[in-house]
C-alpha cells in the first residue's frame, strides 16, 4: 500500500479507541511510507487523530531506525524542517512529534536531542504560545525516558525562562517538566503558581488527562522534594 492510500485511511483508523489496535493495523503497512503519511495526522484538530498520530509515529520511528537509520534522519529532518519560517509552514504538534520518536529511540534522542533544546533559545526560539506548549510537552516526554539528554545542554537553563511566560498553560508545563527532571533550584519559583486554576488537557501514556496549572505545580515539587 503506497503512502497516499495510507493517508486516505489513516484519520478513520486512528480514532480507534484501542490504540493497540491501531499500532497493530499501521504495522501491516510499510513502516516508511505509514510514517511519513503520519505526520499529516499530526496537523488535525481532532485531539485522537492528532495524538494517536504522534503515539503512533514514535513507535514506527523507532521500528524506521532499526530497519534503516539513514531514513529515520530524513524524516527527522523534515519535521525540523517543517518548524523553520522558509518552510512556509508552521509546523503545528511537530515539538511534540520530536519529543515523542526521541523518547522512543536512544540513538535518535542522541542526535537529535540538542535541536529540540535550541528552540527555546534566541535562535531557533518558537514565537506562537501553542508552539510553546508543543515545545513544553515535548520537552517533558523527552524528560521522562532520556534526561540527560536534556540536561546536557541546559534545557534546565533555558526552560527557567518559561516559568514567567504569560501563557498559564506554558507555565503549568514548565513546572511539570521542571518535577520530572527533579531541578530543585526551580521549587521556590514554582510554588507561586499553586494557585492558577487554568485547566490543562494533557496526553499522558496514551490517556488524556484533565489538570490544570496549580495541581502540575503541586506534582512537580512533590517529585523534587522526594529526589
Amino acid at each position: 500500500m503506497k503512502e497516499r492510500q495510507i493517508k486516505r485511511m489513516l484519520p478513520t483508523l486512528l480514532k480507534e479507541k484501542s490504540f493497540a489496535a491501531v499500532i497493530g493495523q499501521l504495522r501491516e503497512f510499510s513502516t516508511k511510507y505509514t510514517v511519513s503519511a503520519l505526520l499529516s495526522g499530526i496537523y488535525q484538530t481532532d485531539e485522537v487523530i492528532k495524538w494517536h498520530s504522534i503515539q503512533a509515529l514514535g513507535l514506527l520511528m523507532n521500528d524506521l531506525a532499526q530497519q534503516n537509520m539513514e531514513d529515520a534522519r530524513l524524516i527527522m529532518r523534515r519535521i525540523l524542517w517543517s518548524l523553520n519560517e522558509e518552510s512556509g509552514g508552521i509546523g503545528w504538534g511537530m515539538p511534540e512529534a520530536l519529543g515523542e520518536v526521541m523518547a522512543c529511540n536512544k540513538q535518535l534522542a542522541d542526535e537529535y536531542g540538542h535541536l529540540l533544546v535550541s528552540y527555546m533559545r534566541e535562535e531557533n526560539y518558537l514565537e506562537l504560545l501553542e508552539l510553546q506548549r508543543g515545545l513544553m510537552w515535548g520537552i517533558g516526554r523527552l524528560a521522562q525516558t532520556y534526561p540527560a539528554n536534556l540536561l546536557n545542554f541546559n534545557a534546565d537553563g533555558y526552560m527557567a525562562l518559561y516559568l514567567e511566560s504569560p501563557d498559564k498553560v506554558v507555565l503549568g508545563l514548565a513546572s511539570r517538566n521542571f518535577g520530572i527532571l527533579k531541578i530543585r533550584e526551580a521549587a521556590h519559583w514554582i510554588k507561586q503558581l499553586y494557585d492558577i486554576s487554568t485547566p490543562i488537557r494533557l496526553f499522558v501514556d496514551g490517556e488524556f488527562v484533565d489538570t490544570n496549572v496549580g495541581e502540575l505545580a503541586r506534582e512537580a515539587v512533590v517529585k523534587i522534594e522526594m529526589s
